[in-house]
């Protein structure tokens, strides 16, 4: 496994999992919210799709974040694409809890100094309402796009639930010799 992409809602520990990755397997790792939000604003979708492509040219690389319109170079390069698909009440848990430990200043992350009360819960584009929004809308055109790059022979490996999170990661730990998949294989179910 030289070349991972891994997506999924907010709150499902993406970054946690793929500097995890990065670690263990020695490969560099890039967050794509890094390379879109500039000083300046947000990149130009071209010269999103440019730099991303840059990152995912390379030889080994985890690569992590919510872009399926960067499928095509980002997903499409990979040996495996990691979904992180876990149910939408533990998705409302998780963003309740790191907002509230963020507002309450048990955070020092500019992330944290950038939130409000407003920002994390009552605005129209809130955290939490923007999450449960594209967790509905997206998720079916996810399945679509994860089914179309398992087609293209990327092995992708969905996982529902923390649990199988930390199976996988036991199972990576043994080697491919002593590995025995016990994580949900690509489906095109919700």
């Amino acid at each position: 496994m030289r070349k991972i992409a891994l997506f999924g809602p907010p709150a499902t520990g993406k970054s946690t999992l793929a500097r995890w990755l990065s670690t263990e397997l020695g490969h560099p790792h890039t967050d794509l919210d890094d390379i879109l939000f500039t000083p300046d604003g947000p990149l130009p979708l071209p010269e999103f799709r440019r730099q991303a492509g840059e990152v995912t040219r390379q030889d080994a690389w985890v690569v992590e974040g919510n872009f399926s319109k960067l499928a095509d170079v980002v997903w499409h390069r990979a040996d495996v694409l990691v979904w992180l698909d876990f149910p939408l009440s533990l998705i409302i848990y998780r963003i309740v809890r790191r907002s509230l430990y963020q507002l309450t200043g048990h955070e020092d992350s500019p992330q944290a100094r950038r939130l409000t009360w407003s920002k994390a819960f009552f605005s129209r584009r809130s955290l939490l309402r923007t999450a449960i929004r594209k967790y509905r809308n997206n998720r079916p055109r996810y399945a679509q796009q994860v089914s179309e790059t398992a087609a293209l022979g990327v092995e992708v490996i969905r996982l529902r639930s923390p649990r199988e999170v930390r199976r996988w990661r036991t199972e990576l730990m043994k080697g491919p010799a002593e590995s025995h998949p016990r994580a949900a294989r690509h489906t095109t179910g919700p």
